[in-house]
C-alpha cells in the first residue's frame, strides 16, 4: 500500500509521463503537416526564419536531411511518434492507478535512457542535457526505491502471519 506521499510523488511522475507522452504525439501531428510538401524549400525557410546560416554544417545537415524525406517516411515517423505516445499514456494511467507493473516500467524505461543521457553530456555539456539526467535519475531512483520498500514491506507482512500462524 502507497502512501498519500509515495501517492503525490507517483503521481507527479505519472503527469510527467503524460506531458512527455503529449509533446511527442504533437510533433508526430506536426511532422504530418509536411506531407504533400517540397521538404527542401521549406527546411530553408525554416533556416532562413531561425536566422541561422544556411552554409553552416548544421542547417546544412538539416536540409539535406529533409531533402531525402518522402511521405512514407513521414507517416511512419508519425507512427513512432503515436505509438511511443500510447507507451507513455498506458505508464500514465498505471502510475496514477499505483499499478506495480507501471513502477516496473518506469524504472526500467527510465534506466534505459541514462546511459544515453551520460554519453549526450560527456559529448557536450548544456545545463538542459544536464537537467535531463538529473530529473531521469530522481525518477529511477525513486521508482526502484519504490519496489524495493513494496517487497520489504510485502516481505514483513508475509514473516508477520507465518508468525502469527505458528503461534
Amino acid at each position: 500500500m502507497t502512501s498519500p506521499r509515495q501517492h503525490k510523488a507517483l503521481r507527479f511522475i505519472a503527469v510527467f509521463e503524460a506531458f512527455k507522452g503529449a509533446v511527442v504525439l504533437i510533433a508526430g501531428f506536426g511532422l504530418l503537416s509536411f506531407l504533400g510538401k517540397d521538404a527542401d524549400d521549406l527546411a530553408e525557410r525554416i533556416v532562413h526564419r531561425m536566422h541561422l546560416d544556411p552554409a553552416n554544417h548544421y542547417p546544412q545537415v538539416f536540409i539535406r536531411a529533409m531533402n531525402e524525406v518522402s511521405d512514407a517516411h513521414l507517416w511512419m515517423m508519425a507512427g513512432f511518434a503515436a505509438l511511443y505516445a500510447a507507451v507513455r499514456f498506458v505508464e500514465t494511467y498505471g502510475l496514477w492507478h499505483g499499478r506495480r507493473w507501471a513502477e516496473w516500467f518506469a524504472a526500467l524505461s527510465g534506466a534505459v535512457y541514462v546511459p544515453v543521457e551520460i554519453y549526450e553530456l560527456a559529448v557536450h555539456v548544456t545545463w538542459l542535457k544536464a537537467a535531463a539526467l538529473v530529473l531521469n535519475l530522481i525518477v529511477v531512483g525513486y521508482m526502484v526505491w519504490l519496489l524495493t520498500e513494496s517487497r520489504r514491506k510485502h516481505a514483513a507482512a508475509e514473516e508477520k502471519k507465518l508468525t502469527e500462524a505458528g503461534s
